[in-house]
């Protein structure tokens, strides 16, 4: 039995960093072959077009991340520990992104959707699809405390998309400004967005 190749998962993990390093216009297929080492007849033996490589690879991400934002939002979480949550997990993502690349890259969905939305429309539609579905889960939580009495939320929808343009517009001012402290106090300013007031703890007189 021949060695089962993984020329497919190299050519998507090499299209996912070459477009959120740098960008899809600039990206080209050639530089997609040598990035994962794999030949270009190969490529187009798994993929038509470069677009259809990047729908594949960002809904292969988007399924592993998915596990991780089920545990963040976990319905045995309680619900605003999970905007806690997601803000610490969306810090400790981009600090890990700087150490590997050299540079804050903010969410790759936001980058790549921004860049290709009139181009692109089969990709910018998978874009908004993962999109949507990131933006329920704060909707989900946004409900579960309206119910709980934390907070008052009568229109979730709303208020979920404010707050997950906040996070998102936070993770596109780091990777412009290359600077990790934008994301610092995101749990506490989705707080004042919710309508929940965080006191500081008081100084000792």
């Amino acid at each position: 039995m021949g060695r089962t190749s993984n020329a497919k998962q190299r050519l998507m993990e090499a299209v996912s960093q070459l477009i959120w390093v740098g960008s899809y216009g600039t990206t080209t297929i050639d530089d997609i072959c040598a990035q994962a080492r794999v030949k270009k007849g190969s490529f187009y033996h798994f993929f038509k077009s470069k677009a259809d490589l990047a729908i594949a690879a960002i809904d292969t991400e988007w399924e592993e991340r998915r596990k991780e934002f089920d545990v963040i939002f976990s319905p045995v979480v309680p619900p605003l520990e999970r905007f806690r949550r997601v803000a610490d997990y969306m810090f400790r993502s981009q600090k890990e992104a700087q150490k590997q690349f050299g540079r804050v890259l903010g969410c790759p969905l936001f980058a790549l959707g921004a860049e290709v939305s009139t181009r692109e429309k089969i990709l910018q539609k998978k874009i908004e699809e993962i999109l949507d579905y990131k933006r329920m889960y704060f909707e989900t939580a946004l409900r579960d405390a309206h119910a709980a009495g934390l907070i008052h939320c009568p229109n979730a929808k709303q208020k979920a998309r404010m707050l997950f343009t906040y996070f998102e517009g936070l993770l596109t001012e780091a990777r412009i400004r290359n600077d990790l402290d934008v994301l610092r106090d995101a749990g506490r300013g989705a707080m004042q967005i919710i309508g929940v007031n965080e006191r500081k703890p008081a100084k000792a007189a």
